[in-house]
């Protein structure tokens, strides 16, 4: 079974997308289920998993209402206030309704670079462990370091990089990221998305722009911690999804057919507990 672990649904009327402006050209629209049903059935993607986008509990509740009336939508990530008196009580009332597999906080946008050290996180950290729930790492290259430290904290935590923590792909400079990441590969069990990767290619979204990076992922997560990602429809400032989809054929092409399952669906399956 192929599954796109991670992409995302938006209706801009909800107004919680704060980063969301005109500039951002043909992402700067509505996108719906039926949106992204004819890419998934071209690419022979049969379950996916939606993520959120706005830092609202309000825009996680409705990815959870998409998610229950569409039948390939097999979990969904949100986002809570991870600081906030209630934030155990609001993981576990979402936690109930069984879509629901996890966070992402937005640690890309704050402003405070060691936010994820912060002492104030442990409870909700803690919950997430409890409650069989993953967290989603919405890292720069930058934060690598901490969030290796954090992971030391809570070595249980189910801890997924989402697009490869975004490597300076545009100007090559890979040096810091390839030692961090192969940190994190070696002393913790955090997995790798391979998504994303297009987008921080700048001019060149091609495929020999993001083959070291994706390379360095594969060899030092391994495939079964490694899962397929389109980040649609952000995707589409660089690319569609069926180049996308056929890059990472060519990326798996000197896989296994075990280890390319793993990687289209298998990993993925495994870390949502789909």
């Amino acid at each position: 079974m192929k599954i796109d672990s991670h992409h995302h649904l938006w209706s801009l009327t909800r107004g919680d997308y704060g980063w969301m402006s005109p500039e951002l050209g043909p992402i700067y629209r509505d996108f719906a289920p039926v949106d992204l049903a004819p890419h998934l059935r071209a690419a022979g993607i049969e379950r996916t998993v939606v993520v959120q986008a706005a830092d609202t509990v309000a825009e996680t509740e409705y990815l959870l209402d998409l998610a229950e009336a569409t039948d390939w939508i097999a979990g969904v990530v949100g986002w809570i206030d991870m600081e906030a008196p209630d934030a155990v009580a609001t993981l576990t009332r979402l936690a109930a309704r069984p879509l629901f597999k996890g966070i992402r906080p937005m640690i890309q946008d704050l402003a405070d670079d060691d936010w994820i050290l912060r002492p104030a996180l442990d409870p909700a950290f803690d919950a997430l462990i409890e409650l069989g729930l993953s967290f989603d790492a919405l890292v720069l290259p930058r934060h690598l370091p901490q969030l290796s430290a954090r992971l030391e904290r809570h070595p249980q935590l189910a801890c997924v990089i989402d697009h490869a923590a975004k490597p300076a792909l545009a100007s090559g400079d890979l040096s810091q990221w390839r030692a961090d990441m192969t940190r994190l590969a070696r002393e913790t069990r955090c997995s790798c998305k391979l998504s994303g990767l297009l987008t921080e290619a700048g001019d060149h979204p091609e495929l020999a722009t993001v083959q070291p990076a994706a390379e360095h992922v594969l060899r030092e997560f391994g495939p079964d911690r490694v899962m397929f990602g389109s980040d649609w429809p952000v995707l589409n400032l660089a690319a569609d999804y069926a180049g996308w989809a056929a890059m990472v054929d060519t990326l798996l092409a000197p896989l296994s057919p075990e280890d390319r399952a793993r990687v289209w669906g298998g990993t993925a399956r495994a870390f949502y507990r789909l």
